[in-house]
């Protein structure tokens, strides 16, 4: 999941984006609102923290144009200002939910959640691709019983891939949802994650999990699918010149 940031106090933006982080979020920061509608353009976010008190637009503005611009992202709005006005004000402009300072960091993880299961994005409790689980409320990954031990960046990734087991995904897509703007799309970065990844899910196992697709991106599924799939490819082959060889018999 990345996240869009909208902070302009450098101290609880620094508080913030360090715990999500380590919740595996990968996290843009922003301090103005004229900044924050520039990365909205350019990024994908599968959700925007928003303050209101920030230099340029306020996060009112922010959030009016971006649903203007047609973001649907789910917005969480933060503000030290907790009249009934305001809320309502922030609820106006587009945005699904209010948080006043101070706030306890677990109260906006929950929110978050909240936000998520309302747009369907909410991190299943359990995911299981072949013999492979994760627990994303531990942020553990185990295969056949065996417990992977996953930095927060290679855990991030493996999730990703498996919320997406059975389809290709290319780096770009990659880059948009597991990495922030720090992020050099001209670096090997995430083939060395991937190789990481392969190395521990795969590494002494008969049916790996993670393919590549050359020119494509990568695979995440059990390899006996794509066996499976040229099989029957073969098959329809083989079917097809059986065909062919009848339609000229009868013609002959």
């Amino acid at each position: 999941m990345r996240v869009l940031l909208v902070e302009d106090d450098a101290r609880i933006a620094r508080f913030v984006a360090k715990g999500l982080r380590e919740q595996t979020y990968a996290v843009d920061v922003s301090a103005t609102g004229d900044d924050a509608l520039y990365q909205a353009e350019i990024n994908s976010y599968d959700l925007v923290v928003l303050d209101v008190m920030i230099p340029g637009r306020d996060g009112f503005q922010v959030c009016r144009e971006l649903r203007d611009a047609g973001k649907r992202m789910p917005i969480l709005m933060l503000t030290a200002r907790d009249a009934v006005e305001d809320r309502i004000m922030g609820l106006d402009r587009g945005a699904d939910d209010y948080l006043t300072k101070p706030f306890e960091f677990r109260e906006l993880l929950a929110r978050l959640r909240a936000l998520l299961r309302r747009s369907g994005e909410l991190r299943p409790p359990k995911i299981a691709v072949g013999d492979l689980e994760l627990d994303t409320a531990a942020q553990s990954v185990s295969r056949a019983g065996r417990a992977i031990p996953m930095t927060a960046k290679e855990y991030a990734l493996v999730e990703f891939l498996a919320r997406n087991a059975g389809r290709v995904v290319g780096r770009a897509e990659i880059a948009e949802h597991v990495w922030d703007e720090a992020f050099d799309p001209f670096s090997n970065l995430i083939e060395v994650y991937v190789n990481r990844i392969r190395r521990k899910i795969d590494g002494g196992e008969a049916k790996p999990l993670l393919q590549t697709r050359r020119g494509a991106g990568y695979l995440f599924g059990p390899a006996e699918t794509g066996a499976s799939h040229k099989e029957k490819q073969k098959e329809g082959q083989g079917r097809n010149k059986g065909a062919g060889s009848s339609v000229r018999k009868d013609r002959v």
